[in-house]
C-alpha cells in the first residue's frame, strides 16, 4: 500500500500516508521531497505535491514514467581516462531525467504540467553548486564524477580484469535497455532508505566492489583496516560517512562525484595528499609524510607531473608519487624483521600488485621481486636519476649495474661467487643476495632497529640511505662513518686487513673513505672487465687520477688472484705505478721508479 500510494501522480497528500516511520523508504521527506512541506533549504513555496516534480499524470513528454520535466539541451563534458576501456558516450535516458534538475540548466520548478509562465515557485531557481549530494548542481561538467553512458557487458569485462562480468553483478543494480549504464543503475531515485539514494550500501564499498573487482582488494590491507579515520592530515575537516577506513573503504580515497581530481576520481588535486592524508602517523601507524620531509628523499610534493598505470617507464617524465612503489588496491601488512639480508627478494606486503622492469630490460604488470619496481625509475628510463660523482666508469642505469655477469657487483638480482669478501656478517655469507632496501631506506626504519615504517621514503642520509656512509675525502674513520658498510661487512674485518692489507692504512691512517676505490653497485661488463674491476673497483676520479708511467698516463687496477692485485695511479699526491699487494696484512715491495703510499709527498 505504501509504495502504491507514494507513486500515485499528483496527489497533494502522498506525505500523510507514509507518515515518518517510511520516510528513509520513500520520496517523502528525502532530499527529493520539493514540495512546500519538504525537509529541505531548496523546496516549493507554495505547492504541497510531492510527486509534481518529476510526474505528472497529463501532459507528460513521451517519456516513462509519465515524464514531467524537459530534457537539458546541454553537451556534457563526459569522464576520461587513461585506464577506461569502455566508450562513455552523452547522458542519454534516465540519465537526462536526473540532470534536468542535478545540472543547473533548466529551473526546479519549470514542469510540464504547469504552464511556462505559471511555474512553481521555489525558494531556489536552480540547486546550488558545490560538494555533491541530493541538493547539489553537477553543472555540464561530468568528467569529475563516475562515468555513466557506457555499455556494461560482456565485452568490457573480457578487456577489462579489474570489471565483474555483468551476469554475476547484483540485480539491484538495474542497468538500462542496452545494458548501459545510467545514474540510476546505483541510485533509486524514490528509495533513500540507505542515503544518497542507493540501491546497495557503500558501506566497505559494498557497491563499488558489486562491478569493481580490484585485484588484492579483498585481501588488502586498505580493504581489512579497522583504523579510526580520525586525525586525517590534509583535510581533517573532510566528511566521511563511516568511522573506519574499511568502512569507507573506496570512498577513503575516492570521490563518486565532484572529485577535485577528476581522472580516477581522487579526493585531492594532489596526488600524494590522498595517501598523506592518512600515512601522517594519525591514522596509519606510521608518519610517511615526516620521512617525505628529510634531507634525502622521495617526495612526491616537489616532483613534476602524476602516476600514470599506463605510462611507460622508458620515456615518462620523471616523478616519485606513492603509487609508483605501492598499489594502495592490493597492498597488504607485513612485518619485517630487523635481521639484515635475510628478507628475500620477492615483492610482499605494500608493494604487492605494483608493475616493474626486469634485470633484462622487459615491462611486467606486476613485479616479483623488488629491485623491478626500483627499476622503473633507476635504469632505462631517459629522465633517470644522474650520477652525482665522477667515476672512471660512469653509469647511471642501475639494471646494467646490477647484472649478474658484470666484472663485479653487489648481489642484487643474483648471489655472487667472491672468496675474496671474507668480511661477510653472518647470515650474509658468500653467495647471498640482497635487496635494494637493504642500504636506500629511511633511516627510521624497523629494519634498521629504529620504530618508523620501512621503505626508502626519507633518510637524514644521502642518498637515500638507511645508515651514514661518508663519501668526502680525508673522513675520520668510525664506526659510524661508515654504518652502512658495517652493517654488512665486520669492522672488526676490515680494519685487521683480512681481505686487503692496505685497509686500515687507506681507511684509518691516510682518511681515505671506501668509496673512493668502491663503486657501491657494481660495473657493467660493457665498460668493465674483470682484470680490471673486479671487487667493485671503480675509481673516483675527484680524488684519484692517472699516473705517468713513462710511456703514457694510466689509471689502472689489476685483479691478480685471490686476494692480490696491484694498482697505478696517483692518490693524494702519491704515485703507485703497479704498485702490488698480496696475501693478508703486508704489501710486497716497489721498484726504484715506484713511489709507494707512504711517500714522502703524502
Amino acid at each position: 500500500m505504501k509504495h502504491v500510494a507514494l507513486r500515485a501522480m499528483g496527489c497533494g497528500i502522498v506525505w500523510l500516508i507514509a507518515s515518518a516511520a517510511y520516510a528513509d523508504e520513500s520520496v517523502v521527506n528525502s532530499p527529493h521531497d520539493l514540495s512546500a512541506r519538504g525537509p529541505n533549504r531548496i523546496r516549493a513555496v507554495h505547492e504541497d505535491e510531492v510527486c509534481i516534480f518529476c510526474h505528472t499524470p497529463h501532459n507528460a513528454a513521451p517519456q516513462t514514467p509519465l515524464w514531467n520535466r524537459e530534457d537539458p539541451q546541454l553537451y556534457y563534458r563526459i569522464y576520461e581516462s587513461s585506464t577506461t576501456d569502455a566508450r562513455i558516450d552523452q547522458p542519454s535516458g534516465p540519465s537526462k531525467m536526473c540532470l534536468s534538475c542535478h545540472d543547473g540548466s533548466l529551473a526546479l520548478g519549470n514542469v510540464l504540467s504547469r504552464p511556462i509562465t505559471e511555474p512553481i515557485v521555489m525558494t531556489a531557481r536552480t540547486m546550488p553548486p558545490g560538494r555533491f549530494d541530493a541538493n547539489s548542481d553537477l553543472t555540464n561538467d561530468l568528467s569529475d564524477d563516475h562515468p555513466i553512458g557506457f555499455r556494461y557487458d560482456r565485452q568490457l569485462a573480457n578487456v577489462d580484469s579489474e570489471i565483474r562480468p555483468p551476469e554475476v553483478v547484483s540485480r539491484e543494480l538495474p542497468l538500462g535497455v542496452h545494458a548501459e549504464v545510467h545514474c540510476t543503475t546505483c541510485h533509486d531515485p524514490h528509495n533513500n532508505e540507505l542515503g544518497e539514494f542507493l540501491r546497495v550500501t557503500d558501506q566497505m564499498s559494498a557497491i563499488c566492489v558489486s562491478c569493481h573487482e580490484m585485484n588484492g582488494w579483498r585481501h588488502g590491507a586498505h580493504g581489512l583496516s579497522k583504523k579510526t579515520i580520525s586525525g586525517r592530515a590534509v583535510d581533517p575537516r573532510e566528511r566521511l560517512k563511516y568511522s573506519t577506513v574499511a568502512d569507507n573503504a573506496c570512498a577513503s580515497c575516492h570521490k563518486i562525484h565532484s572529485a577535485p581530481q577528476r581522472e580516477r576520481l581522487l579526493r585531492f588535486q594532489r596526488e600524494e595528499d590522498n595517501c598523506l592524508n592518512c600515512h601522517s602517523g594519525d591514522v596509519a601507524r606510521y608518519n610517511i609524510a615526516a620521512d617525505l620531509g628529510k634531507r634525502s628523499n622521495h617526495d612526491s610534493r616537489w616532483r613534476t607531473g602524476i602516476h600514470d598505470p599506463e605510462e611507460t617507464p622508458f620515456n615518462m617524465s620523471r616523478h616519485a608519487e606513492c603509487v609508483d612503489c605501492h598499489n594502495p588496491h592490493a597492498s597488504r601488512e607485513r612485518n619485517i624483521g630487523a635481521v639484515q639480508g635475510t628478507l628475500g627478494q620477492t615483492v610482499k606486503g605494500p608493494n604487492v600488485g605494483v608493475n616493474g622492469i626486469t634485470i633484462t630490460g622487459r615491462a611486467i604488470d606486476e613485479a616479483q621481486f623488488g629491485y623491478e619496481i626500483c627499476f622503473k625509475c633507476h635504469s632505462d628510463g631517459v629522465l633517470r636519476p644522474r650520477q652525482a660523482n665522477s667515476r672512471q666508469v660512469t653509469q647511471t642505469n642501475t639494471r646494467l649495474e646490477f647484472q649478474t655477469s658484470n666484472p663485479s657487483f653487489h648481489p642484487v638480482a643474483g648471489p655472487r661467487r667472491n672468496n675474496d669478501v671474507v668480511s661477510l656478517i653472518a647470515p650474509l655469507r658468500v653467495g647471498s643476495t640482497v635487496t635494494c632496501i637493504d642500504c636506500h631506506n629511511s633511516d627510521n626504519a624497523r629494519f634498521a632497529g629504529g620504530t618508523g615504517a620501512n621503505g626508502p621514503h626519507g633518510s637524514l642520509y644521502e642518498p637515500l640511505l638507511v645508515r651514514n656512509y661518508e663519501t668526502a675525502d680525508f673522513t675520520a674513520e668510525s664506526a659510524d662513518a661508515y654504518s652502512l658498510c658495517y652493517s654488512c661487512h665486520s669492522r672488526d674485518s676490515i680494519l685487521n686487513n683480512e681481505s686487503f692489507p692496505l685497509h686500515r692504512r687507506h681507511v684509518v691512517d691516510f682518511r681515505t673513505p671506501c668509496s673512493v676505490c668502491h663503486d657501491a653497485h657494481g660495473v657493467y661488463r660493457g665498460q668493465g672487465n674483470a682484470n680490471n674491476h673486479s671487487n667493485l673497483i671503480n675509481f673516483d676520479l675527484s680524488v684519484v687520477s692517472a699516473a705517468d708511467t713513462g710511456t703514457g698516463r694510466l689509471l689502472q687496477y689489476e685483479d691478480t688472484g685471490r686476494l692480490a692485485g696491484n694498482c697505478t695511479l696517483v692518490c693524494h699526491g702519491s704515485t703507485h705505478i703497479g704498485y702490488p699487494y698480496a696475501g693478508t696484512g703486508s704489501a710486497k715491495g716497489v721498484t726504484s721508479t715506484r713511489r709507494s703510499i707512504t711517500g714522502a709527498n703524502r
